[in-house]
């Protein structure tokens, strides 16, 4: 209960110092619509220059976009600004976060709340509510609950990765670039039909790193089209197990890289 209290009193002074600042906060606060909306942007473009891109046209190509982009909205606001953690080693901070008898994750979430990328979530839903309005999906209970999971899946994924690009900073400080290959690149990568992509980089990133389960097999399993790929229909479903095994790996690599930690000293 105390600490609970502790995580109310953190929140309260974070919340506290946004709004002592409004017009700051409500700037930020539509900014930083512009990636979701600039990731269906290009998808739109795209379906303009063809009717379809590996075989599915503007609907599907939608229906994909939306997932990704709210799987990716919600890890961001969950667990985006743990991407800071490379400057709070590099300061010290982090040492004061680690005496507190506190988590340590917790605190980090919360030391910086992401209540401007609020906005991200609701366009995401809302162009995901399009998407699936626009395609003529067969509605069982399995693909509603599949459509209601996805997202939710997705953004374990992504904050998964977004957890284990930060724990790099425990052994490289300046990993920033290459964690962001990952949950940036990722996500533009799960924005589009996974078969426009080929050979090796296929075959790494969409299933040996699972990011073909985030937004592209649920939209096969949604729309209950054959997989061009040759997975099999039922594929869609396996989207929660793979998160699962990314938050696993997550919570390993994190508590390998707090215990790796070594005071700054300052």
């Amino acid at each position: 209960m105390a600490e609970l209290k502790a995580y109310v009193a953190l929140a309260g002074g974070q919340w506290r110092s946004l709004v002592s600042y409004r017009a700051s906060f409500v700037v930020e606060l539509f900014s930083n619509l512009g990636s979701t909306l600039l990731d269906v942007v290009a998808v739109l473009v795209l379906f303009r220059a063809t009717r379809t891109v590996a075989g599915f046209d503007l609907p599907e190509g939608l229906l994909i976009v939306s997932l990704a982009s709210c799987g990716f909205a919600l890890a961001d606001f969950a667990v985006g600004n743990l991407d800071r953690l490379k400057g709070y080693v590099r300061a010290g901070t982090l040492d004061a976060v680690l005496i507190r008898p506190l988590g340590v994750m917790p605190q980090l979430m919360l030391m910086d709340l992401p209540i401007r990328k609020a906005l991200r979530l609701v366009v995401g839903g809302a162009v995901l509510v399009v998407a699936l309005r626009l395609n003529d999906i067969d509605w069982t209970p399995a693909r509603v609950a599949l459509v209601l999971v996805t997202p939710v899946a997705g953004g374990v994924f992504f904050g998964s990765i977004f957890v284990i690009s930060a724990s790099l900073a425990f052994w490289w400080v300046d990993s920033g670039e290459i964690g962001s290959a990952f949950t940036y690149g990722g996500r533009d990568f799960t924005s589009y039909p996974i078969p426009v992509y080929s050979g090796w980089f296929r075959a790494v990133f969409a299933y040996g790193m699972g990011f073909g389960f985030v937004a592209y097999q649920p939209a096969v399993t949604l729309l209950g089209r054959p997989d061009p790929l040759g997975l099999p229909g039922w594929s869609g479903f396996l989207s929660p197990l793979v998160a699962l095994v990314a938050a696993v790996i997550a919570a390993l690599v994190w508590r390998t890289g707090i215990k790796h930690y070594r005071s700054t000293g300052s």
